[in-house]
């Protein structure tokens, strides 16, 4: 199962606190007519540490076989390793392509965006993670191209509903952990569940094409969905409101104008101060003296 890659308790964390200054009301609370993108402090970083989880999945999906000489278990992990990929890839391509058409449409301009192209790479793998060993190739890239979609639906949803979720966690792992199991209940493919657990479930779009219509194992996943959800509420919005009721659930409003960098690690992480305006006025003056030099020829040049 995919569950523990559920955020489902996060949306109690991003909706009980409120948003960040500036996201949808003004400092004086009043509402924005239209909420303000904060921009990444590094595209560059968020593209290495996409790739660093994408690589790190190869040890969460395939590894999760916990053996690779037993006989069948080279199968599996393989099998595992290449679901992930299609996936992640699928949900990358779909999430960026699909948020560009829809900008379009709505401004008339073409743009790429990074951050979809991004979180739609996470969002298929989380949503590859609970059927990676008994989903076959073709199902992943389903999977991964329904994962791009889902995430768009989330992140929009949230906006609307001016729930703030600064990375995205919400539609990546919740909606995409969801879409996962659900998509194992549909997916699931006779011969691989076979040689993966060695018992009867399968999903039930291979149910269905069999002609019996059971949904067995896609009743299963979504009974496992509404537990989860249960338990996690159970477990974390009481220590939540505990952490909100002795202040430790968000920091000062100007701690947060300045920064945790500063207020809670000792300096910001990138020096963005610069030079002083009088050494740019010296570098000035000596660029310019020194353009002067090469351009009025010497002495003895200008005689002859």
């Amino acid at each position: 199962s995919c569950a523990h890659d559920w955020r489902c308790h996060r949306s109690y964390c991003c909706q009980d606190p409120g948003p960040r200054i500036g996201r949808f009301y003004d400092a004086d609370g009043n509402e924005l007519a239209e909420p303000v993108s904060f921009p990444p402090h590094s595209v560059a970083l968020q593209v290495l540490g996409t790739f660093i989880l994408w690589v790190g999945w190869y040890g969460f999906n395939p590894g999760s076989t916990l053996g690779i000489s037993p006989a069948g278990y080279a199968d599996v992990a393989a099998l595992c390793a290449v679901t992930t990929t299609l996936a992640a890839a699928a949900g990358s391509v779909s999430a960026m392509f699909t948020d560009m058409v829809m900008t379009r449409k709505a401004t008339g301009e073409t743009m790429y965006d990074i951050t979809m192209c991004m979180n739609g790479a996470l969002s298929g793998l989380v949503g590859i993670t609970a059927g990676c060993s008994v989903c076959e190739p073709w199902a992943a890239l389903v999977i991964g191209i329904v994962a791009g979609w889902v995430y768009i639906f989330w992140s929009n949803l949230l906006v609307k509903l001016k729930i703030d979720d600064a990375v995205d966690a919400i539609p990546v792992h919740f909606g995409n952990g969801m879409w996962g199991c659900i998509a194992t209940g549909l997916f699931a493919s006779p011969g691989l569940v076979d040689n993966a657990y060695g018992t009867p479930n399968y999903g039930w779009f291979y149910n269905w094409g069999m002609g019996n219509g059971t949904g067995k194992l896609l009743a299963v996943e979504i009974i496992g969905v509404l537990f989860i959800i249960g338990w996690v509420g159970l477990i974390m919005i009481p220590y939540f409101m505990l952490l909100n009721a002795m202040g430790l659930f968000r920091v000062d409003a100007l701690e947060e104008e300045v920064g945790l960098d500063i207020s809670h690690h000792k300096g910001a992480a990138y020096d963005l101060s610069g030079p002083s305006e009088d050494v740019k006025e010296k570098y000035e003056i000596s660029n310019s003296q020194r353009k002067k030099e090469i351009v009025l020829p010497a002495e003895g040049e200008e005689n002859a």
